[in-house]
């Protein structure tokens, strides 16, 4: 780092540039924002082959803790602009995850290390395929990791898992004067369901002591042309969200030999996942006993708790202890706040989570 340019970071001022750059269709212009501060302040970030930006401070050789901070630069649709009222910000983005990543570039450049090593590391597409967090996950080894997102400053230890699917059935196409000649899927749509709904009574996890119970919930039915025709298939698609131990492949070869037993014999059906070429967050529970849950809880006063959606913090679970954690909320009393037109988050919570994370890096690292 240039000494002679630190302290310059203005997290207010970034944050609020960051809502009036729009990142729901494409991350160009936010990543080149994210690029030019990090350049203004003397850091040298580098643009990996997945599109996410990454830079680090201390010495890889140190021997000292290697501390990730990461969040993402996408937001979802559509673009709500900036406004301002007091302490308030709205706009897109504000706490999902503007105010968070805020927070992190403050702590990033403020914090002094000992004999650590800190990497900012923020990815362009947690909103839609997580390539970028995947692909962190696989060439990003540390000994721990925060990633951000709006929890309320509370430290959350762990997230469920979290599958889309489609389960398409098959019959025989027939005219509906005679849909004897036909095998009409529709029909089994109804025994589908209540399969999905009893599934977890026999085959799911038990409750986890975090995470709480897994949930099986078809969320969306298509199928069918003109009404004089039954259709040659229906389908059926589902949310699946998982908890320890519990894997998406687990389940999902559970619920094919499940659902073999289930529907009708006269019936064919396929399991297929509703996004093929995105990989899927699995479920992770940080041990609350680790050296970086106890720190951010110490420094932050926040309580431990589970976070309640899914995010890219699973790909770093398998190398190191992971929490999610950053200003702002999911939703509150009124409704949601993430992702809804109404998305806020206060100026005060943004800088009390950089003067939180600032204090734990120091202690970690």
């Amino acid at each position: 780092m240039n000494s002679e340019v630190a302290g310059v970071f203005d997290r207010d001022e970034f944050h609020r540039r960051a809502i009036q750059t729009p990142s729901h269709d494409g991350v160009a212009a936010m990543r080149e924002l994210l690029v030019t501060t990090l350049t203004d302040e003397g850091y040298e970030p580098v643009i990996d082959e997945q599109g996410n930006v990454r830079v680090s401070r201390g010495s890889a050789d140190s021997g000292g803790t290697h501390l990730v901070l990461n969040t993402h630069l996408d937001t979802v649709p559509p673009h709500v602009a900036y406004e301002r009222d007091g302490d308030t910000v709205r706009g897109r983005g504000a706490c999902d995850a503007k105010g968070p990543l805020a927070a992190m570039l403050d702590a990033f450049c403020a914090a002094e290390l000992d004999d650590g090593r800190l990497t900012l590391a923020v990815t362009p597409n947690e909103e839609t395929s997580q390539r970028g967090g995947a692909y962190l996950g696989e060439t990003l080894a540390a000994d721990g990791y925060i990633v951000g997102e709006p929890t309320g400053l509370d430290v959350c230890t762990g997230a469920r898992g979290n599958f889309g699917g489609h389960v398409t059935i098959y019959g025989e196409s027939a005219h509906a004067g005679d849909p004897s000649q036909g095998t009409n899927p529709p029909r089994a749509v109804g025994p589908l369901i209540e399969a999905l709904e009893q599934y977890d009574e026999a085959h799911g996890p038990s409750e986890h002591e975090l995470l709480g119970s897994p949930t099986l919930v078809p969320t969306h039915i298509e199928g069918g042309g003109p009404l004089n025709q039954t259709p040659a298939d229906c389908t059926v698609s589902f949310d699946r969200r998982t908890v320890p131990p519990e894997t998406i492949d687990e389940f999902v070869a559970s619920l094919q030999e499940y659902l073999e037993q289930r529907l009708p014999s006269t019936y064919r059906f396929k399991i297929k996942p509703a996004y093929p070429d995105s990989p899927n967050p699995e479920a992770f529970a940080t041990n609350g006993n680790s050296t970086l849950v106890e720190t951010l809880t110490e420094v932050s006063g926040g309580a431990i708790r589970p976070f309640g959606a899914a995010t890219e913090a699973s790909y770093f679970a398998a190398h190191g202890p992971v929490v999610v954690f950053g200003p702002g909320v999911l939703a509150d009393e009124a409704g949601p706040v993430a992702h809804a037109t109404r998305e806020d988050v206060s100026r005060t919570a943004v800088r009390d989570a950089a003067t939180i994370l600032q204090a734990a890096i120091e202690r970690l690292c």
